[in-house]
């Protein structure tokens, strides 16, 4: 759809997709920063800041890296820039969030001390710490360390990814300049001692710097520093293709690649000298942009692990458990028969997985059970969902896994688990050679009494049980028949190397999806110029699909009313006049990941609600195998409308973008809202249809769990 001409310039309603996501991660730092989240909580938001930040730099500044080599005259679609000036605004934007970055760090140290565990500053320790820590330095890691020098007869060395050195520049007697390099790959993240009943923290890389005379001890130490690299990561897997090779072994080639891939990025622990700067670009191939020093530690992934220091944790350092509710406890043994009667959404982390996985186990045995088809993207370290199937293939079901080796990071679990579930008997395939296949899908077929009968889940999350407990995420599960033919045609295709084709009841990308959600916004549009009203409600992680977006703006010039729930990258702005006034986008960050995909349209009986695996990014709608399903049930509808209903009235997790791109946090109000909350108090007095006092005994439970007390929300 064309757009008005007033868009062009400063006047753009499209925001650039690097710098959305940056905003995304500055959001997740504030967690980090927020004096009301528990302190063990904020070390977590610290490490997942800087863990999305390191992928941040090897998947896209990789990508663009590569691109601005390749296509330098490439513009972006949205913005009209070239890859070469995201990659500039994008590194300014990380380096004016650096100061942000560093007194949150500052705030949490002292914080830490009180609790017990105090981070020393190698540099400030006192005598008695310094020998303490010596004495462990010699005994665990002076014996590990493999120190070099760096010369003409010794080149610099590959620096792995993510990995920390300590660098110097030695002068030797003769005058000359060597650098010396000491690697931190095989050594734990950190040492402690105890003293007087603190437990005292050094990093490792620290301790090395510091002792570092001891290593060299025959030059002279001019300048000491800790770097840690970035490598690109993004790479191609026509890069890798091998004509002798089948498509687990073309991934195993491709990991070995990544492994060696160019910088993208350096980080100091403090500002190198300009001959140890040109040094280490030079072996680097960076430039002095891409040397990013910081005041904090370099790695701040002990934000996981930390927690397991405290001895005696209180209740208030960490978020107080709220176990997910499994709402067929009661039928857990007949849970096979449950799912044949009827339509059931599950509500992740809130309700419990357990149901699925109880399904899956009964499939395996029941005689009744022909065949188990399911799409598989990322699953658990140790997944009771691939033992499931692997019983079904011993219990002589006929078992087929679509595993996507191309799920960015779980590469190599993949293709083990390609093993395993092939070992069992499980039929595995791999996908197509053009599109990710990023569907939740499963099909369970069964015979009786001489008739085929399906069931049919779709979910929005991966099959993996750890995220079910952290990320929010729905499950469809249905016994609906066309939904369960289309589930066997989707199969059908991709077990033959095709895209699925556009069906009935189930939406599929990249054919099937995208033009019905663009109908659906143009219907609103018709039913607005009726006279009548146009509501579009979007749950997604992300969107930057230029048609969509232009469909949107379309939309809120005839006056629909669109609500935008969108947790990352969002590259439409809000409020615009005369362009998008009638958007409103939101963004919950919180103590669960928003997951999610809701699609919402009209009111009353021509109301239509989807769910389904894909965002609305170009990849989603042009190049992933996605699949979307219609919600019928009345139950499930009412349970969406719930979790919509809870979004936008959140106070505690939200925030609202600006006209401008930037975001602000919802100020707190009198009662406050936590959709987290509300949708856990929703699961738990849905448990057994429980009367009001019990429900009033669960919310007054609830504020235990969550630390306030909230009004009951009313049953509708």
């Amino acid at each position: 759809m064309p757009l008005p001409a007033q868009i062009a310039g400063n006047s753009s309603p499209f925001l650039d997709r690097e710098l959305s996501w940056l905003e995304f991660n500055y959001r997740v730092l504030s967690q980090a920063a927020d004096p009301q989240v528990p302190l063990l909580e904020r070390l977590k938001f610290l490490a997942i800041y800087h863990s999305n930040l390191d992928e941040f730099f090897m998947v896209r500044i990789g990508s663009l890296s590569d691109q601005a080599l390749l296509h330098p005259e490439k513009r972006d679609e949205k913005t009209g820039w070239t890859a070469s000036i995201q990659i500039e605004r994008a590194l300014q934007k990380i380096q004016g969030m650096a100061p942000h970055l560093s007194r949150c760090y500052e705030q949490l140290v002292p914080l830490l001390r009180e609790q017990g565990i105090e981070i020393l500053d190698c540099r400030s320790m006192g005598r008695l710490e310094e020998l303490l820590f010596l004495q462990r330095f010699v005994d665990e890691i002076e014996p590990l360390l493999s120190p070099l020098i760096i010369d003409r007869s010794h080149p610099f060395p590959f620096l792995h990814n993510r990995e920390q050195y300590v660098i110097a520049r030695l002068l030797n007697k003769d005058g000359k300049v060597r650098v010396g390099l000491v690697g931190t790959s095989t050594l734990p993240a950190y040492l402690t001692v105890q003293v007087d009943r603190v437990c005292k923290l050094a990093f490792t890389s620290d301790l090395i710097c510091h002792f570092l005379d001891r290593i060299f001890d025959r030059q002279k130490i001019s300048e000491r520093l800790i770097v840690r690299v970035t490598r690109n990561a993004d790479l191609s897997i026509t890069e890798a293709f091998d004509d002798e090779l089948d498509f687990r072994g073309v991934m195993q080639e491709l990991l070995k690649k990544r492994r060696r891939l160019a910088a993208v990025r350096l980080q100091c622990s403090a500002q190198p000298s300009p001959a140890l700067l040109g040094r280490l670009c030079e072996a680097l191939s960076l430039s002095p942009e891409r040397v990013m020093t910081e005041d904090c530690p370099l790695d701040l992934s002990f934000g996981f692990s930390l927690p397991a220091l405290l001895t005696e944790r209180r209740a208030s350092l960490s978020y107080p458990e709220a176990p997910p509710v499994n709402r067929l406890e009661a039928n857990r043994r007949h849970v096979l028969q449950y799912f044949l009667e009827g339509e059931t959404l599950l509500c992740f982390p809130f309700e419990s997985i357990r149901p699925f996985l109880d399904l899956l186990d009964q499939a395996a045995q029941d005689p009744c059970v022909l065949s188990i088809q399911i799409t598989l993207y990322r699953l658990a370290s140790h997944s009771r969902i691939a033992e499931a199937l692997c019983r079904a293939a011993e219990q002589g079901k006929q078992v087929t896994c679509l595993l996507e080796l191309r799920a960015r990071f779980d590469e190599q679990s993949n293709i083990n688990y390609a093993r395993l579930l092939e070992e069992a008997g499980c039929t595995v395939i791999y996908g197509l050679d053009e599109y990710k296949t990023h569907a939740k899908l499963c099909l369970i077929t069964a015979r009786r009494y001489g008739k085929l009968f399906t069931i049919t889940q779709v979910g929005t999350g991966n099959y993996n049980e750890k995220t079910a407990e952290q990320y929010t995420d729905l499950s469809l599960i249905t016994s609906h028949p066309g939904t369960g033919q289309d589930a066997a045609r989707i199969f059908a295709s991709l077990c033959k190397g095709e895209v699925p084709p556009v069906l009935e009841y189930l939406w599929v990308a990249p054919l099937g999806f995208k033009p019905r959600l663009l109908e659906l916004i143009r219907e609103e549009i018709r039913c607005v110029r009726r006279g009548e009203p146009g509501i579009i409600q979007i749950k997604v992680n992300s969107i930057n699909d230029i048609d969509i977006m232009q469909a949107l703006i379309e939309a809120s010039q005839a006056g629909v009313q669109i609500f935008l729930a969108v947790r990352g990258i969002c590259c439409i702005r809000p409020g615009l006049p005369g362009l998008t006034e009638n958007i409103t986008v939101k963004s919950l960050v919180g103590r669960y990941l928003e997951h999610s995909r809701i699609f919402a349209f009209g009111t009353g009986e021509r109301r239509q609600l989807l769910i389904g695996s894909g965002d609305l990014l170009n990849r989603n709608t042009r190049r992933r195998i996605e699949v979307f399903v219609p919600v019928r049930s009345l139950s499930a509808r009412r349970k969406l409308e719930s979790i919509l209903e809870a979004i936008q009235n959140d106070t505690v997790n939200g925030w609202l973008m600006n006209s401008d791109g930037s975001y602000r946090r919802i100020s707190p109000q009198e009662t406050p809202c936590d959709s987290h909350r509300l949708l856990w108090i929703e699961a738990s007095s849905s448990q057994g249809n429980s009367p009001p006092r019990a429900r009033r005994r669960l919310s007054s439970l609830f504020g235990q769990i969550f630390g306030a007390r909230l009004p009951f929300p009313k049953k509708q």
